[in-house]
């Protein structure tokens, strides 16, 4: 990949297109990948510890998936969930474009592959699915989770994937401390190394909950 990395805008390193099978949504498929995005190889082991370790989406609203890569969470959030409406967010358009491609390999056109800035600003989320890319740096990562979480629906949950190695129990401890009013934060599951964190949004009259660190 040379200078280029995953969250790169626009890589520069060659696309090597290349097909893959993997399983997602209790179906075996066949994704296009390329050079330049985020695990072109695989179905990388966060993103499978996420998929195995959350509960089904709602059956329709509009779901994020944070840092989508060439697409296993927004398609899968897209085969489950027909009705809603997924929005693939990623900085990089090579992944942008994975997407879009995969998508309509499946038929689904429930799946809306963009950058940040298009996403209507209006938009509350009925659940947010991310493997975020830790490797940003703290401030980004800190920024990119300010901007998006606290858009998340009344009664509703994101859920982030986050190897223990790379901070994942002081990024729960600083969500907890920094999200507004009416949040919480709690782990759900450790396998492979990973943890799931479970970020509430309470209703105008539920009570929020302390961060747990079992």
């Amino acid at each position: 990949m040379g200078s280029d990395h995953y969250f790169t805008a626009s890589p520069a390193s060659p696309e090597n297109l290349r097909t893959i099978s993997v399983s997602l949504a209790g179906r075996d498929i066949e994704v296009v990948t390329a050079g330049g995005v985020f695990s072109p190889d695989r179905l990388d082991a966060g993103t499978a510890v996420l998929l195995s370790n959350t509960p089904p989406p709602p059956p329709g609203g509009h779901f994020l998936d944070l840092g989508c890569g060439w697409g296993p969470i927004s398609l899968t959030l897209g085969l489950t969930s027909p009705h809603a409406t997924v929005w693939a967010v990623d900085v990089n358009e090579r992944a942008l474009d994975l997407v879009r491609r995969n998508a309509e390999k499946l038929g689904l056109t429930n799946v809306n592959a963009v950058t940040p800035d298009g996403v209507p600003s209006d938009i509350a989320f009925r659940t947010i699915r991310s493997n975020p890319p830790i490797r940003v740096g703290k401030n980004e990562l800190h920024g990119m989770l300010d901007r998006w979480l606290p858009r998340l629906d009344e009664r509703s949950d994101a859920w982030l994937v986050v190897a223990r190695n790379l901070g994942s129990d002081s990024l729960q401890r600083w969500l907890g401390a920094s999200l507004p009013e009416r949040f919480s934060v709690h782990r759900t599951a450790t396998a492979r190394g990973f943890r799931v964190l479970r970020v509430r949004r309470h209703g105008a009259t539920g009570a929020t909950s302390p961060i747990v660190l079992p």
